[in-house]
């Protein structure tokens, strides 16, 4: 009886969780349209894939270059959730990842965050992303956090390097570079960006 409660319990929480993370999607969605960005590229179409970092399209459609960061702040969030709620139950830890990773692109797209963007050799016609985009990236969080979880540690530590380097190397940009930027812009950083 005790085993078919825990079962219970555990099956109750993964639902429940996957419920919580599921709204906190819904509600992002909500309020970057209502913040005014479009739900999707004005360019009117929807694809999966779009290359062109400096183009129109970039932070438009639902999986971009920088779609590996977000995978990389989901292996980033379940290291932290995992080192400050050890004991929490794994449900609530990735719902708090997907809060997080929801979050963070609520201010990413406020036009302080937009402005600094702009001011970045890769972004200067950035204007925040497509309401699909973001979703998208908060999915790719939620997808790294679950990496992290079934893979051993080494290999996700591995693959977060493995995709920082492949993105530096084939668009002059990833998540350690961004963070250098967005903290504090580098001239030498912006040239190399540019191609110069």
């Amino acid at each position: 009886m005790r085993h078919q409660i825990v079962e219970w319990w555990e099956r109750h929480l993964v639902s429940t969780s996957l419920s919580i993370a599921a709204a906190i999607v819904g509600l992002q969605a909500l309020i970057l349209f209502a913040m005014g960005q479009p739900l999707i590229c004005s360019c009117g179409t929807i694809k999966l894939w779009n290359g062109i970092v400096s183009g129109p399209e970039n932070s438009q459609q639902l999986v971009d270059w920088y779609t590996y960061t977000h995978i990389i702040h989901g292996f980033g969030f379940y290291l932290f959730l995992w080192l400050v709620m050890p004991r929490a139950p794994l449900g609530l830890r990735f719902a708090l990842a997907v809060g997080l990773e929801a979050g963070w692109e609520l201010i990413e797209n406020t036009p302080l965050i937009i402005e600094r963007y702009r001011q970045l050799a890769l972004a200067q016609g950035y204007f925040g992303d497509s309401v699909i985009n973001s979703v998208s990236d908060t999915l790719a969080g939620a997808f790294g956090f679950v990496l992290a979880r079934i893979l051993p540690a080494w290999s996700t530590v591995s693959l977060a390097i493995a995709m920082e380097v492949f993105v530096g190397l084939m668009i002059h940009d990833n998540l350690t570079l961004n963070i250098i930027q967005l903290i504090y812009a580098s001239a030498a950083i912006s040239l190399w960006q540019a191609g110069n």
